[in-house]
Order: structure tokens, then C-alpha cells, then sequence
């Protein structure tokens, strides 16, 4: 059993514990979502699938899985690596937190390319491993259940990984800064917030 099904329900219950920066993240993506039908790659519990609408995900984890289910979201037991899904699907894939733990990122990207239709969106949120929040989440990774295997990817890999897959119009925007407060702040561009959000068109 992988660490996210042990742990599915305190993965979840984090959000509710963490509202300013569960807010603050969706605030940072909501800016890069277009209408249109979605697919979540790593949809986990559904706490970002529901908001932005999207129906459908993949994940890994049964137990994250199930909860999502409870969401009203279908979810398909499948690595993002691998889609069962065919060519030009969708009108935008989510990768929400989740390419840090892929096996092959860019494989991964390359699969939401394929099911992406022509001029659709990829959406990648991600702790940015160059910021003050990626620097301590890597110091504190060994003794973390959730992030122990994760590998912290900065903005400019995936930017270049973006660019080397030729999406176009890529997009920026930042939020949790150091002097975090109650309210939620969003950026455009990359290099303060620890919690970075890109997108491109295929």
C-alpha cells in the first residue's frame, strides 16, 4: 500500500487545516483554467478537480480515489505516464502537485500533450524547488510521509520542458510568499512564491 492510501484521509483533511493556502492555490490556477471539459492528472481527493469543474482524473491512489468518488468525480486508476485515454480528448489537463512524484516527468507531460486538443491548455501547479517554500520542503523531506519520495522540480525545468515539447503562450503566476497572512495574494511570473502555477497551449 503506497503512503496515499495509508494516509488519504489526513492528505485530505490538510486542506481544510491549511484554508489560506488551499485558497491561495486555487486562486493561483483558477487564472490559467479555461471552460471546456478537463482531466486532472493526480486528481487525488478531488480538492481541486471539483472547484475548476473538472469531471474526470487519474491517480495512483484507491483510498485518494474513493474520496474523490464522495465528490461526485470519476476517477481511473492509472500513472499519468500512461493515459487511457485517446488522442485530442480534452480541452485542458490539470497537473496539480503531482509531477514531482512521476516517475518520467516529461513522459507525463508528453501524455497530456496527446490527449490535449489542438490549442488546449496544460495547467502545472508546483512547489517551486528554487523558492523559500521548495528549500524547506526539501530540508524537511526524509522525515515527511507524503514528500519523502518526491523530487522538487524548479520553474525554469518545467518552463524548458514545456518549451522543449513546443507549447506555446506560456503563462505565469506565483502565490504563498514569506510574510503569508491571512488574505491571498497572486502574482504574475515566478522567483518569490513558493507555490508556482505554468501553463501552455498545445
Amino acid at each position: 500500500m503506497n503512503v496515499f492510501d495509508r494516509y488519504a484521509k489526513e492528505y485530505d483533511r490538510w486542506f481544510d487545516e491549511n484554508e489560506i493556502i488551499y485558497k491561495s492555490e486555487i486562486e493561483a490556477l483558477k487564472r490559467h483554467i479555461p471552460k471546456g471539459d478537463g482531466l486532472e492528472i493526480g486528481i487525488g481527493t478531488g480538492r481541486f478537480a471539483k472547484p475548476f469543474n473538472i469531471k474526470i482524473g487519474v491517480d495512483i491512489s484507491k483510498e485518494m480515489a474513493k474520496i474523490a468518488e464522495k465528490r461526485g468525480l470519476k476517477v481511473i486508476i492509472s500513472k499519468g505516464e500512461n493515459l487511457p485515454f485517446n488522442d485530442g480528448s480534452f480541452d485542458f489537463v490539470l497537473i496539480n502537485t503531482t509531477l514531482e512524484f512521476a516517475e518520467d516527468p516529461k513522459k507525463m507531460l508528453k501524455e497530456a500533450k496527446r490527449v490535449l486538443k489542438k490549442g488546449g491548455k496544460i495547467i502545472i501547479g508546483i512547489i517551486d524547488g528554487d523558492s523559500f517554500l521548495g528549500k524547506i520542503y526539501k530540508e524537511k523531506k526524509e522525515k515527511s510521509k507524503f514528500y519523502k519520495d518526491a523530487k522538487f522540480l524548479s520553474a525554469n525545468d518545467v518552463i524548458e520542458m514545456l518549451k522543449e515539447l513546443n507549447f506555446k503562450n506560456i503563462r505565469i503566476t506565483q502565490t504563498i510568499f514569506k510574510n503569508l497572512c491571512d488574505k491571498v495574494e497572486v502574482k504574475d511570473d515566478y522567483g518569490e512564491g513558493g507555490f508556482v502555477v505554468i501553463s501552455g497551449e498545445k
